[in-house]
């Protein structure tokens, strides 16, 4: 089945000439099944690669999907146009407003690391969303800052500053491989990494309830699971594109600043190499074990998602 979106969303076209099915809603709407409802809080300044990134791999499973977009009421970006967000966008202020309820929900990172979570300028919203999916969401993704901000909030686990930027493709370790997360994964795998803060093992340890899943000796944890919140916590960038890294390094170094070459990314570190993308597989697997384990355990009836949590 494929992944239900606005035809004339840029990712449509994108999805399309790589081979994703994507549906139309008149073509969703003869077909006398419920789809999986998930939603993207995007909080990334691109919006549109972000959005192209996650539908690839939710809309790579044999589950029909319906991909609502979510922005912060209280933001404003700067990097995408106005238009695109109101054609697209629903506020959250809208969303929990509305009543809807979701199987699932992502929550991207931001580039804003280097902020306290108090200061950012959105932070008392982004608490109400966390708080508002436990009774709205059956199942949570947070992604890199995103996985951080919430389990900070939800856990009191906090972040820490690198004294260099993680930067790059690393080994990580599969740490429970009977996890239904971690179906069909090797013993380990390449993850892409881009920021500036980190995770620590012993303080996600120290919390009962957390069940880590990836962990990189190099870059620390990177997959956790919090079975008591129906959330998964990721600080690394599996969706990432082939070339993001690339254009990463290509943009800082144009700026001027200090870079560094993505580590393990470009064959022999030659920059003038073209990247070899080495995480896809793993990729669609992990999204694709998020999809199906919600689909076995979300309630028929969406009404009746998070009442076990009101």
């Amino acid at each position: 089945m494929p992944i239900k979106i606005p035809h004339d969303l840029p990712a449509w076209n994108v999805l399309t000439h790589e081979g994703v099915m994507v549906m139309r809603e008149d073509q969703a709407a003869r077909q006398d099944i419920r789809p999986l409802r998930v939603a993207l809080l995007n909080l990334m300044p691109k919006k549109i690669a972000t959005e192209t990134q996650f539908a690839r791999l939710i809309g790579a499973t044999p589950l029909q999907i319906e991909l609502d977009l979510i922005r912060m009421s209280e933001h404003q970006s700067r990097n995408t146009a106005a238009e695109h967000l109101d054609t697209f966008y629903r506020s959250f202020e809208e969303v929990a407003a509305s009543g809807d309820r979701y199987d699932g929900l992502i929550v991207t990172g931001a580039p804003i690391e280097h902020l306290p979570f108090e200061e950012v300028t959105y932070w008392d919203e982004l608490r109400r969303v966390f708080d508002w999916a436990q009774t709205n969401v059956h199942s949570t993704f947070g992604v890199c800052w995103g996985g951080m901000a919430m389990i900070y909030h939800l856990h009191g686990v906090a972040k820490h500053l690198l004294p260099e930027k993680a930067f790059g493709c690393y080994r990580h370790r599969n740490l429970l491989p009977s996890s239904p997360y971690l179906r069909g994964f090797s013993d380990d795998c390449t993850v892409p990494v881009s920021r500036w803060t980190e995770m620590r093992a012993e303080e996600i340890a120290a919390r009962p309830g957390l069940v880590p899943l990836l962990h990189s000796d190099e870059v620390g944890p990177c997959l956790v699971e919090d079975p008591g919140h129906r959330a998964l916590y990721i600080f690394n960038h599996f969706e990432y594109d082939t070339q993001t890294l690339k254009e990463e390094y290509d943009r800082d170094a144009a700026a001027g600043g200090p870079v560094e070459l993505p580590r393990n990314y470009y064959p022999e570190d030659d920059p003038t190499r073209a990247p070899l993308n080495r995480w896809r597989s793993h990729a669609h697997l992990l999204y694709g074990n998020w999809i199906n384990e919600m689909y076995q355990t979300t309630p028929f009836d969406l009404a009746d998602i998070g009442k076990g949590a009101e």
